[in-house]
């Protein structure tokens, strides 16, 4: 007989997943304090609609950090906690000492291409699963990033 979690998942399963959406937690985190990060940093010509342009994206990544957190817990597993843990395991790196708009946002647009591969990734490991809480939340963050990579890829004057 299979072993089932509290929302009736295969425990492995629900664990691997788990495990996977731990990963995508970090590169949040990680993607999170850069743009704060850009935010408070940012100089220039545009500073004034940058500035609240990276204050909204960091406001929508807190929100998805704390979501992210959640599901792990709902899966069965508990979140990593520790930005030590979460440098190890993300594929976004630190972003230090920048200043230029046009620069933040290349980096945020490189970032979302890593979240989006990761995310498709993670969506049909849930979808295998059966775990339609997942999907549906990986689901919403590809076609929220999707176009915020369109709009952030034409505000620097090239297609998406």
């Amino acid at each position: 007989m299979m072993s089932t979690n509290l929302i009736g998942l295969e425990k492995s399963g629900a664990q691997a997943l788990a495990e996977q959406l731990n990963g995508l937690l970090a590169n949040y985190q990680v993607l999170y304090m850069n743009v704060r990060g850009f935010h408070w940093n940012v100089q220039g010509a545009n500073f004034f609609e940058l500035h609240a342009k990276f204050e909204e994206i960091y406001d929508q990544l807190l929100i998805k950090v704390d979501e992210l957190a959640e599901r792990i817990l709902t899966l069965g597993s508990q979140p990593l906690h520790g930005f030590s843990d979460y440098l190890v395991r993300s594929a976004i790196e630190e972003a230090k000492e920048v200043h230029d708009g046009h620069l933040a946002i290349e980096n945020i647009l490189s970032s979302y291409q890593r979240l989006l591969r990761l995310q498709r990734q993670i969506l049909t490991a849930a979808s295998e699963l059966g775990d339609e809480g997942t999907v549906s939340l990986l689901s919403d963050y590809i076609s929220q990033q999707e176009k915020e990579s369109w709009m952030l890829a034409a505000y620097q004057g090239r297609r998406a």
